[in-house]
């Protein structure tokens, strides 16, 4: 199978990522609303739980749209893609003694770890969105540790929104592709 094959299937299966980022960007969101309204503890725990079922939920969502829920055996991007889902919640580790030093970077730190873990999606799925994906939420993680340390929710505001406007272009991307063929 070449490279190219083998990622027109990655964006083909999972839609240009759009199931797994928007189920991403809804926990994003309703944690940023609990540690909004409700405290940190709630934000930090839901987003946390929320994370271990992203692929699960994906999973559902795939199998409820009718289309496939993996790639073919054959497909030598499966493991890769196994490789960079299980890189991000061991780099979560990392969040533990930075939310402990200062509660306030919780959502920075995270957003930086996660806009690293998007940058090989670039490669996987073969399409270039996620490079700027990548740039906003490491240099959005920086910047709001930086210029904003007192608003503990608003890193989770701005990544839950930035992860659904991706979304709706890779979407696009993937959609537009389809209309080619």
């Amino acid at each position: 199978m070449l490279v190219q094959d083998a990622q027109r299937e990655v964006r083909t299966v999972f839609v240009g990522g759009f199931w797994g980022q928007l189920v991403s960007s809804t926990i994003w969101l309703v944690s940023a609303a609990l540690g909004t309204w409700v405290g940190p503890r709630a934000a930090i725990f839901a987003l946390v739980l929320g994370g271990v079922f992203i692929f699960p939920i994906t999973q559902l969502l795939l199998r409820l749209t009718g289309g496939p829920a993996s790639l073919r055996s054959g497909n030598p991007l499966g493991n890769l893609a196994m490789q960079i889902a299980f890189t991000l919640p061991m780099s979560m580790l990392l969040l533990v003694p930075v939310t402990v030093f200062r509660l306030n970077w919780f959502y920075p730190a995270l957003m930086i770890l996660v806009g690293a873990h998007y940058l090989p999606f670039v490669f996987l799925y073969g399409m270039r969105m996620f490079v700027p994906l990548c740039a906003i939420f490491v240099a959005g993680g920086l910047a709001i540790a930086l210029y904003v340390p007192g608003a503990f929710s608003f890193g989770g505001w701005i990544g839950g929104l930035t992860l659904f406007v991706f979304v709706w272009i890779g979407r696009a991307s993937v959609l537009a592709e389809r209309r080619k063929e």
